[in-house]
């Protein structure tokens, strides 16, 4: 079976598929899809600044004895 997004424009195209679903020739998956939030808008200034910077010096240090190790 192949799977298609449909947009909804008005209630009676909505009616027609929950109509096509009852008589078993499609299968609505979702009914209401929310946008999903972006993971940087979500947690935009969770962290106080002093542990966000603490935290980036310390990626900073970690990079830099990743990139000048001696193998």
């Amino acid at each position: 079976m192949e799977t298609v997004l449909v947009q909804i424009n008005n209630q009676k195209a909505y009616k027609l598929l929950e109509d096509l679903e009852d008589l078993n020739i499609i299968k609505v998956l979702k009914k209401n899809i929310q946008p999903q939030e972006k993971l940087s808008e979500k947690y935009a200034g969770k962290l106080p600044s002093d542990v966000a910077d603490e935290l980036q010096n310390y990626v900073t240090r970690s990079r830099n004895e990743w990139n000048n190790r001696s193998i």
